[in-house]
């Protein structure tokens, strides 16, 4: 299982790599290993504002729903329309191509409050 030591986590699975005041958000390896085969993807629009711990996307898999939480706050600057047509992406590359969406944060400092790689480690078990 792979936990990149360039991102941040949170307990529900997501990841960030901060690019400037811009953080992308995918989920975790570990999740799309729980979910198995992932059918459909329905990220947050670009203008849309998040809110750090609220629901902001929604990722089906053959096996179940679940809800995407934001990891930080800020206006969704972007939404990766590959995964409309290619949900198996989030599968086949959790950290690259299967990214979920970007947000412009508006308040930075947050991405302190989320697990390092060690921490997230030690929540799923590994």
């Amino acid at each position: 299982m792979s936990i990149p030591n360039n991102l941040r986590y949170t307990k529900t699975h997501e990841w960030v790599r901060v690019e400037g005041n811009t953080a992308v958000v995918g989920i975790t390896d570990h999740a799309q290993q729980e979910l198995t085969d992932i059918v459909y993807v329905e990220p947050p629009h670009a203008g849309d504002n998040v809110e750090a711990g609220h629901q902001c996307a929604v990722v089906e898999s053959v096996k179940a729903a679940s809800d995407i939480y934001a990891p930080v706050s800020g206006e969704v600057i972007a939404a990766n329309t590959e995964l409309a047509s290619s949900p198996e992406l989030v599968n086949q590359d959790a950290y690259g191509h299967g990214w979920l969406f970007k947000v412009k944060m508006s308040d930075p400092p947050q991405v302190d409050e989320l697990l390092t790689p060690d921490e997230y480690a030690n929540h799923i078990g590994e």
